[in-house]
């Protein structure tokens, strides 16, 4: 069965961003960054996108192109002992996990989208809100958000995901452009922009663990990288693209579309709530919905609001949805719209306790997808610096510009050495919060190099002569 690609650089890279930006920027960012001192946690944002969240998604990158198939398959076929299989396996577990709890955030947004036209929210929000966020009314809600996108992904890469998001992404920028120029005229929008933009050393000196272990975990959510996502995506690319252009244009426009929705949401929140912390997870859906009751015209913004989100988030359903469905495509040759079917009536089965639940929803929603994208990509990028090796350096420079091509054997080092060194300290940062056990950072620094430098080693020695299997699927 010949295998789906992307027809153009703009298609992949509209439907990386699609994946990237979603609910991870436009509901979880606003959330994430008022309960991390607001400035202090977008500075390190930034910083951990740019300086460690561009690398790695390069490595996810090299390795879905190196073997144009599914994160279990990549592994399969390329080099290294068949234990990194269980890596893939990881990555359909956890994309899996990550649309069980999403869509019923997906399922929220959708009812507020059509409940704005009615304005059913106007009158008590919180009250609202607190109605029909879990139970059996969220679960429908869910239901239909996941049948949406099944239907997308059950007509294929191009004609589905590609077309779509082709349409969605401009639209998203479109109307929350707009939203933010709005949003600049409400009243208390000085306040919102001195808490999101300006910086607040203190906080972060004073608070720097919680902050960083915050800000690594939503950079991995935003960018899709950790989960298998990326990989997948970029194993429809064909060998002439720059990878390195791909995945800094990929990083550029999420960050872009993440600093647009504060723009938006916080001056909302200073402007019609108690502040920016007002509503935690539910600020989107109890705070800024309720300032559109006190706006002339509120049916109208607020159905174009929830509509730019609703549009976000099927962007990146459906790049969850669609790991588990090329694994069964691509390694049993199964049918693409049954796979999808079949995968539907699991996902709904895997979400239903997170519709139900709010503690299970807490937990996946916040420390479990964290910790599993976090060692994901700590997997990637140690496979990509010590097992591929050479190859990966070889993937990176194909189609590569003259200013990127220098950098491979630096990129190589660096994804093998400092930057999992990072995301292991993040993540036992995280783990150890978890567990209720107090550390200071120096412990933690231990902890991590422990645990890192031994395992770099052992990779580097038993996969020295392993022999490097077949590169590329041919089917």
């Amino acid at each position: 069965m010949a295998r789906d690609t992307w027809a153009s650089r703009i298609g992949f890279i509209l439907a990386a961003v699609g994946s990237a930006v979603g609910l991870g920027n436009i509901w979880r960012f606003p959330w994430m960054t008022a309960q991390n001192g607001g400035s202090a946690f977008l500075v390190t944002y930034l910083f951990i996108v740019i300086g460690v969240g561009v690398p790695g998604l390069l490595a996810t990158l090299v390795i879905g192109r190196r073997s144009n198939l599914n994160p279990v398959g990549a592994f399969k076929s390329l080099k290294g002992s068949r234990s990194w299989v269980l890596l893939g396996g990881i990555c359909v577990l956890t994309s899996i996990v990550l649309i069980s709890f999403y869509s019923v955030v997906g399922g929220w947004v959708l009812r507020y989208f059509i409940e704005s036209f009615t304005g059913a929210y106007f009158a008590q929000p919180g009250a609202h809100f607190e109605a029909i966020n879990y139970g059996m009314s969220a679960f429908q809600y869910q239901v239909v958000f996941l049948i949406i996108t099944a239907l997308i992904v059950m007509i294929g890469v191009r004609e589905g995901i590609e077309t779509t998001t082709k349409v969605m992404m401009p639209g998203i920028a479109i109307l929350l452009t707009a939203m933010a120029i709005w949003a600049f005229r409400q009243p208390n929008a000085a306040q919102g922009y001195q808490f999101y933009l300006a910086f607040d050393g203190q906080y972060l000196s004073k608070n720097f663990l919680p902050v960083l272990s915050s800000a690594a975990g939503q950079a991995l959510f935003t960018l899709s990288i950790g989960g298998g996502t990326m990989l997948t995506y970029a194993s429809y690319i064909e060998e002439d693209r720059s990878l390195p252009f791909d995945a800094s244009s990929i990083a550029i426009l999420n960050l872009g579309i993440g600093v647009l929705a504060g723009l938006v949401v916080f001056p909302l929140l200073f402007s019609y709530a108690d502040g920016p912390t007002s509503g935690g997870p539910g600020a989107l859906f109890v705070s800024i919905a309720g300032a559109f009751a006190n706006l002339p015209a509120g049916k109208f913004l607020g159905a174009t609001f929830f509509l730019v989100v609703l549009l976000a988030a099927i962007t990146s359903s459906i790049s969850m949805l669609e790991i588990p469905v090329a694994f069964l495509v691509d390694e049993f040759g199964f049918e693409r719209s049954k796979v999808t079917r079949g995968m539907l009536l699991l996902v709904v089965a895997t979400g239903a306790p997170n519709a139900f639940n709010a503690d299970v929803f807490s937990f996946v929603a916040g420390h479990l997808v964290s910790l599993l994208m976090t060692l994901g990509l700590i997997g990637f990028m140690f496979y990509a610096a010590w097992v591929l090796g050479p190859d990966a350096v070889e993937e990176y420079r194909k189609g590569a510009g003259s200013l990127a091509r220098p950098l491979a054997g630096v990129w190589r080092y660096a994804i093998g050495s400092v930057f999992p060194i990072f995301l292991l300290f993040s993540f036992y940062t995280d783990s150890l919060s978890l567990a209720g056990v107090s550390v200071n950072s120096m412990e933690v620094l231990v902890i991590t190099l422990l645990t890192a430098v031994p395992f770099i080693i052992f990779i580097h020695w038993s996969e020295r002569e392993t022999p490097s299997k077949a590169i590329k699927s041919t089917d």
